[in-house]
């Protein structure tokens, strides 16, 4: 080889040298990156799985809340329904109660009132001398058997109001009964009672017979 050859070779070596090593530099600083943006989208990727396994977790314990929260929604509306069928119950009792109260008070004041005229008529009547009558012609004698005799039926029909028939089963009004007790007691209707004795108030005397059904 000549002389003059040998610096152009070193000359073409050296640069063959150098584009190789920034060549291999070019590569490395390639690698490297590579490897910096592997790492960043790897730990990227378990910080997302991480989110995720939390998100996953947290939606299981808002269903088993939801769960929960359906189970005790379900007791309250029974229990609801429980408290209002108690609330109608008392209701209707306490409704029971004031018209068999009111009906008490009713019997209550009428048997006073029947009482207090029992205590006015007593007197009067045993206080009452009896007259003595003059002798009578037979027909005026006739005219007041007659209208003696229409006292004592009127009198009659005001003690019993009805003839019990064969077959009826008859109550005798004992003191302190009133009439509707004696209804309550027979499972009647006082109205009923009335009726079927043609009573025409709820007025009733100690003996009286009264028609409380059929036997």
């Amino acid at each position: 080889m000549r002389r003059d050859e040998q610096p152009i070779c070193a000359q073409v070596g050296k640069t063959a040298l150098f584009g190789i090593l920034l060549f291999g530099g070019t590569v490395m600083n390639g690698c490297v990156v590579l490897e910096e943006k592997f790492n960043a989208e790897k730990a990227r990727s378990l910080n997302f799985q991480r989110l995720l396994a939390q998100e996953e977790k947290r939606t299981a314990e808002l269903d088993s809340e939801v769960k929960r929260t359906k189970v005790e929604l379900a007791e309250f509306e029974a229990r609801n329904r429980e408290l209002s069928t108690q609330v109608q119950m008392a209701r209707e009792q306490m409704a029971r109660l004031q018209e068999e109260t009111e009906a008490i008070r009713e019997a209550t004041v009428l048997e006073r009132k029947a009482l207090e005229d029992m205590q006015r008529k007593g007197p009067s009547a045993a206080g009452k001398p009896k007259k003595v009558e003059p002798f009578k012609e037979p027909a005026k004698v006739a005219a007041t058997e007659s209208a003696g005799g229409d006292a004592k039926s009127s009198l009659s029909q005001g003690t019993t109001h009805a003839m019990p028939k064969f077959g009826q089963t008859v109550h005798v009004v004992k003191p302190g009964e009133t009439l509707f007790g004696i209804s309550r007691r027979y499972g009647l209707d006082m109205e009923k009672v009335k009726k079927m004795n043609k009573l025409p108030d709820d007025i009733i005397e100690v003996g009286q017979k009264l028609m409380v059904g059929s036997e």
